[in-house]
């Protein structure tokens, strides 16, 4: 993803910029691209006037529900006491005409809205192919993530990927040794291993990346399964990366093991967690490892790309590429 920060104009013409850059690289009509200029427009100037500045987040999606681009607008402002409200038109704050959040709306195929007083407000936008329905059909969201390269690099060195086959479904977050290109190598060929072994047990897939990744600089790398069927997630890891369940208000850490996937590790081995519903998150070490979900009352209920934005907006070292996924059932 295209991290944008917004402070000025001049922010939101490049956050503008950088989604309509996406769209032509990945082929939108020019009716298809003006709708997320525009979505892209109004959710950077709302960063500008209520948020006291913030960044938007620029990237494609692809999951159950189709493929397209997502744009997320992050702030730390004053948050929103009535989110319902403001998604009126002729609401405003700001002494508008209080139509940006609506226009979002109307444009994009999907919005999600994270908001708490004191805390800021995080907006999903997703925009497809093809008019959006001017009734949004209902969405169950099953993941969804965000990873976002170091200040000053082009490539980023981490990843995540997931593979849905059948009921059961495999997680993967990779955090390429160091930064930039060489890292961003290691990671894309970890993504490419694991889709081609993800039939074996999570600890042989494990395996398998660590063994074909030994011609790189080496990665960090986290996968969980879940199977309904047996509610269960078994968890491996190799290296400074993270699992963690919350499930009924409660956050239970995974163990991950010491080593470099591709260098050193110990022996490999999986841990099985009871799971039946809840979150599960994976993350590189570009989050802090002292992030809890404490101060935003029911966040469960948001879509797992916007639970991911959220948590790097909020707990990112910012000096390191940041990569989180989120899964709920």
């Amino acid at each position: 993803m295209k991290s944008v920060g917004v402070n000025d104009q001049s922010g939101v013409a490049e956050a503008r910029r950088a989604a309509t850059d996406l769209a032509q690289r990945v082929g939108f009509t020019e009716t298809d691209k003006g709708r997320l200029a525009l979505v892209a427009t109004e959710l950077s100037t709302n960063l500008v006037k209520h948020g006291s500045g913030g960044e938007i987040l620029v990237g494609t999606y692809e999951d159950n529900e189709g493929q397209g681009i997502e744009i997320l607008a992050l702030d730390k402002g004053a948050g929103m006491s009535n989110v319902a409200a403001c998604l009126e038109d002729g609401y405003s704050s700001a002494g508008t005409a209080g139509r940006g959040l609506g226009a979002v709306i109307r444009q994009s195929h999907y919005v999600n809205i994270g908001s708490w007083p004191g805390v800021g407000t995080a907006v999903l936008a997703r925009v497809a192919p093809g008019t959006p329905p001017s009734i949004k059909p209902p969405t169950v969201p099953t993941w969804g993530g965000v990873s976002i390269a170091k200040a000053g690099e082009d490539a980023c060195g981490d990843a995540w990927s997931v593979s849905n086959a059948g009921n059961v479904r495999t997680l993967l977050v990779v955090d390429g040794l160091g930064h930039g290109p060489e890292a961003s190598d290691a990671a894309v060929e970890a993504v490419r291993l694991f889709h081609r072994y993800n039939g074996h047990t999570v600890a042989t897939l494990i395996d398998y990346i660590h063994g074909g990744l030994r011609a790189t600089r080496g990665a960090a790398v986290s996968i969980a399964r879940f199977d309904p069927a047996t509610k269960n997630i078994n968890f491996s890891g190799i290296g400074n990366v993270a699992g963690v369940i919350i499930t009924a208000g409660e956050t239970k850490r995974m163990v991950s093991m010491a080593g470099t996937a591709g260098f050193n590790t110990r022996k490999i081995r999986a841990f099985d967690y009871p799971f039946a519903q809840g979150l599960i998150i994976l993350h590189s070490d570009g989050l802090a490892s002292s992030w809890t979900v404490d101060r935003y009352p029911n966040l469960a209920a948001l879509h797992p790309s916007l639970i991911a934005a959220i948590l790097y907006r909020d707990f990112t070292r910012v000096r390191d590429d940041a990569t989180v996924l989120v899964a709920k059932w």
